[in-house]
């Protein structure tokens, strides 16, 4: 797990960016003009037109279209059903691996480490977490933790699904990150039903780990130093990724509604003293009021 990752890892920092990507949902959903929406004519854009007996009839004169606003198509449930699947599927077996694999076991119940290095910088050790993400409520009491972090967790997967519904066909990355942060709480939440705790495996070591624990003991004296991650799981890095991908999706959509907005402001609002194209569908088919008298001469000097 790179540095990149660290803030996104972050229970409060996870938590905030989903609850913005609801917020802004649920706003753009109420307010969301239809694409096809006509644009609002002003008056000071639109002169008043006599009225001409028989007037000609031109071929290259637009004929007025009515737009039909249809509802805007909404991601499949299938999608979000195979990708949280394969990501549980990883993790639920890669921790029957760890916990048959990492540890000798004995009669009385718990067994000897049996830890497989795989270079200087990753071990797998089996370790069971019994808190939350970064030790969350790792003493404190069983009947207040496990039925905590069962609710946490049955109401993260309800809300995920339901946001899933509303998330618009162009917004990709939010599209692929909800399903894999569904498929990591569903992962830890089974071990939780079954074990009442969690197995994480996966031991991960760099300086720039104990750089940074060295930063927090500075702020907080009781913070231990060492250069190892916590130990985490295939379910803690989907969630990761997935809260990354909601990162970037909260990002990039806001910068495009912006964008889009400012262009229909302009659009909406021409420059004044703009001149329109003699040959222009609006100039014939909007002509300016002409003055009574001048049009009187005009109609003498015809006659």
């Amino acid at each position: 797990m790179s540095s990149a990752m660290l803030p996104l890892c972050n229970p409060g920092v996870a938590t905030q960016i989903i609850v913005n990507h609801a917020f802004r949902i649920a706003t753009l959903s109420m307010n969301r003009r239809p694409e096809h929406e006509p644009p609002v004519e002003s008056e000071s854009l639109t002169p008043e037109v006599r009225e001409v007996p028989n007037p000609p009839v031109s071929q290259d004169t637009p004929t007025p279209s009515v737009s039909v606003t249809q509802d805007r198509p909404k991601p499949s449930y299938v999608l979000l059903g195979i990708v949280s699947t394969v990501a549980l599927a990883l993790d639920l077996g890669t921790k029957w691996w760890a916990l048959h694999t990492l540890e000798k076991p004995l009669a009385h119940g718990e067994g000897i480490p049996a830890p497989i290095q795989i270079n200087s910088w990753l071990t797998f050790v089996l370790a069971r977490n019994r808190g939350g993400a970064w030790g969350l409520l790792q003493t404190a009491n069983e009947e207040i933790r496990k039925p905590f972090f069962l609710v946490i967790s049955l109401v993260a997967i309800g809300f995920i699904v339901y946001l899933f519904r509303r998330v618009h066909p162009k917004q990709h990355a939010l599209k692929w990150g909800l399903p894999l942060v569904l498929g990591g709480a569903i992962g830890n939440l089974v071990d939780r039903i079954r074990y009442g705790w969690v197995i994480d495996f996966i031991d991960y070591r760099a300086s720039w780990v104990r750089w940074l624990n060295e930063r927090i003991a500075s702020l907080s004296p009781t913070h231990g130093i060492t250069d190892h991650w916590p130990t985490f799981n295939i379910a803690d890095v989907a969630i990761c990724v997935g809260v990354g991908l909601m990162a970037i999706d909260m990002f990039t959509s806001r910068a495009h509604h912006h964008r889009r907005d400012t262009t229909k402001v302009v659009s909406l609002q021409p420059e004044q003293g703009s001149a329109v194209e003699p040959n222009s569908p609006a100039a014939s088919s909007n002509p300016p009021p002409s003055d009574p008298t001048s049009s009187g001469l005009a109609g003498q000097s015809k006659v």
